[in-house]
């Protein structure tokens, strides 16, 4: 059925009876929501999880509702598939064109697959859409992908304040870079969000893309995945540059499958690592010993800002997990590490590797390398818990190792104000007094403190799936950990402390005069005050006796 005039759905909009111009139940419920205002999210294609721009006037009504629409935010149009369907997409993209331009609350447009020209109907209504925040599109079928970022670039040029803007799997290349570049630099004040994954952007791409960023100073995630960056260490170390001289954060930067090489990797960390909250460079095989020698020495950086850093998928094996290891002593910013996800189907690490994160996450050869282990680092692989229970299962021979690991990451996730005190109690059941013996008595109320603050410590719980647990100690055990450290205390205090024990009891004994006489000024002040409010109230008094008497004499006049 051809759409009618936008006139003609005008004047019938309030009086429409939806069950007799739908063409199914779905249709009927969407559209009854759009016109009450209680739709949101709409998402229109040919297909049966969608809006089905079936036969009948369901597209003519659908376009009419969102354009009047107070409550949609987001509109997704998934393009047609069949080549002889070319009429249909036309009817469908001429439609919701108009819709789009007269819409005052749409703020996300998803387009996916749609022909060249009806993209460029849908992007020319996009220009009057001033409140457009999100604009995602895809074009794996177009044939003139070039075309299509001149029209972004344009779409970018024309005012708007986009916050995100993403653009994968369009292979846009160097052309398409280009194209977008004036449009980037006129939202760069606005623009937190871009991908530009898998688009064949090549070294010389990146150095156009890094040029177009310098303007965007309000960027918090990049994503350039899927694009060759072997021969682009140069490019990869200007937009190094570029970030640390436009002092931003990003708190998600995409780099998979890049080919990413050590020198690009270096020409990345080097310099940047307080610019960095997320970094995720799976499927970069091309790194070696070198790469993951210079990352490690990075994230040691007092500069180091990194919080998730995603590594896997690239055949890291123990040397690489010894590295690694190494590069998190002293780190407390790092809190997820990804090495592998749950659905590996080989992982690289045997537990001689694994070993190595679990020591610097416990170091148990004396209490204050405990002390000084690794309390902020909470996951070392995506869906860990259950990827461990299949590993246990392989290899029970290790058991204990990886459930001490588990352990740790868990405690430092759950309680990491209690981590350090909790393993050192898990791992030193004497504490060794005798370092604390060169300050004499000073120490011993610090010494009574922190038992008092590790107190909570036995009875943690934590939520791992290892059976053991993590500290099951009673009340009269902790209290046995207690007297054992004060009487090692007091038996290996030096003799001239205990012979200043009567000058001691003789400060006490003044401490104790000293708080009978604050006592007693405090009563005495006390007493003051209630006397100076007697003395008020019969002043107060007096004075309204004499006011009245004066009143009485007048009147007798």
């Amino acid at each position: 059925m051809n759409q009618r005039d936008y006139s003609y759905y005008e004047a019938h909009g309030a009086d429409v009876k939806l069950d007799e111009i739908t063409s199914d139940e779905y249709n009927k419920q969407i559209l009854h929501r759009l016109r009450d205002q209680d739709l949101k999210s709409i998402y229109v294609c040919e297909r049966i999880d969608g809006f089905d721009i079936m036969e009948g006037d369901d597209l003519g009504w659908l376009a009419y509702f969102i354009g009047r629409s107070e409550s949609l935010r987001e509109l997704t149009i998934d393009g047609l598939y069949k080549d002889e369907d070319e009429g249909r997409e036309h009817r469908m993209v001429h439609a919701l064109s108009g819709a789009i331009a007269r819409s005052r609350s749409i703020q996300q447009v998803s387009v996916d697959i749609l022909s060249n020209d009806g993209f460029a109907t849908i992007a020319r209504s996009l220009v009057n859409l001033t409140q457009l925040e999100r604009f995602y599109y895809r074009s794996i079928n177009s044939n003139d992908r070039i075309n299509d970022c001149v029209m972004i670039g344009s779409l970018l040029e024309s005012g708007i304040n986009l916050k995100k803007l993403s653009l994968p799997f369009c292979n846009i290349g160097y052309a398409g870079v280009a194209a977008l570049a004036n449009g980037l630099t006129s939202i760069g004040s606005s623009l937190k969000v871009l991908d530009l994954s898998h688009n064949d952007i090549d070294s010389e791409a990146l150095s156009t893309l890094v040029a177009a960023l310098a303007h965007c100073t309000c960027l918090e995630i990049l994503d350039i995945s899927g694009n060759d960056f072997s021969m682009a260490a140069a490019e990869l170390r200007s937009l190094s540059d570029w970030l640390q001289i436009a002092a931003l954060t990003l708190d998600d930067f995409g780099l998979r499958w890049c080919s990413v090489s050590d020198e690009g990797m270096q020409a990345l960390i080097e310099g940047a690592m307080d610019n960095y909250k997320g970094i995720n460079l799976q499927y970069n095989h091309n790194i070696t010993a070198s790469g993951w020698r210079c990352l490690s020495t990075s994230l040691q950086s007092e500069r180091c800002h990194l919080e998730k850093l995603v590594l896997s998928y690239m055949d890291i094996e123990d040397d690489g997990a010894k590295v690694l290891a190494r590069g998190l002593v002293g780190n407390k910013v790092l809190k997820c590490v990804h090495l592998c996800f749950d659905d590996e189907d080989h992982i690289s690490i045997t537990p001689a590797g694994w070993s190595a994160f679990s020591k610097v996450l416990c170091d148990t050869s004396t209490i204050n390398n405990t002390y000084l282990s690794n309390h902020t680092l909470q996951e070392l692989w995506e869906g860990q818990y259950d990827y461990w229970d299949d590993y246990y299962e392989e290899y029970e021979e290790y058991n204990s190792i990886g459930r001490e690991l588990v352990q740790y990451l868990q405690l430092n996730n759950d309680h990491p104000q209690h981590a350090a005190r909790c393993k050192i109690l898990m791992h030193h059941s004497h504490l060794d007094m005798a370092p604390l013996l060169q300050w004499e008595l000073k120490c011993l109320p610090l010494a009574i403190g922190w038992f008092e603050r590790a107190k909570p410590c036995t009875s943690l719980p934590i939520s791992y799936r290892c059976e053991s647990s993590l500290l099951e100690e009673s009340d009269e055990e902790f209290e046995s950990r207690i007297l054992t450290a004060m009487y090692q205390f007091v038996r290996g205090a030096p003799k001239k402390v205990l012979e200043r024990r009567d000058e001691l009891i003789l400060v006490a004994a003044y401490d104790d005069k000293i708080a009978v006489v604050e006592e007693e000024n405090k009563r005495l002040q006390k007493e003051l005050e209630q006397r100076d409010r007697k003395i008020a109230q019969l002043e107060k008094r007096l004075r309204e006796i004499a006011q009245a008497a004066r009143n009485a004499l007048e009147g007798e006049e």
